[in-house]
């Protein structure tokens, strides 16, 4: 009777053990399949050659699938994307000087909005005015972030 047991357990464990090597060998397909992958069918196929060539593949599979995102694509093209859209972004953040009536066609800028700039200004060159106080301090007493530890 502890034979026939015994043989079952072997055999379940078997079981559970090739199907489980497959499961995991597709968890690459199931990441291309999340994230709309356009090369889901090319990884799907590829997991199944790496269980013939003894896992070898399979980390690269992984890499591969998780590389690319629907949102963003591959990612590669998103520092160049940025710096174009910086100028454009810019110039979206102009506002229009309207003129004041009855003025010529020159533009004119009201007294509000000096002030606006005026203060705005000031707080910028007390903030930079506090970094390089700290700055020098830093300096002086030779201690840097990177050298606390």
């Amino acid at each position: 009777m502890l034979d026939y047991v015994a043989l079952g357990i072997l055999i379940f464990a078997g079981v559970t053990l090739f199907y489980g090597i497959i499961v995991i060998h597709d968890i690459p397909y199931e990441i291309a399949v999340h994230r709309n992958h356009p090369h889901q069918d090319a990884i799907h196929y590829a997991g199944w050659v790496s269980l013939f060539t003894l896992h070898a593949i399979w980390p690269f599979l992984w890499i591969w699938s998780t590389l690319y995102r629907e949102d963003r694509g591959w990612g590669f093209e998103q520092g160049e994307k940025e710096a174009e859209a910086k100028p454009e972004a810019a110039e979206a953040e102009v506002v229009p000087i309207e003129p004041v009536a009855g003025a010529a066609d020159s533009e004119v800028v009201s007294p509000e909005s000096i002030a606006i700039i005026h203060h705005k200004l000031e707080a910028l060159d007390d903030r930079i005015g506090r970094i390089e106080q700290a700055i020098l301090a830093a300096s002086e007493t030779g201690t840097t972030d990177g050298d606390q530890g």
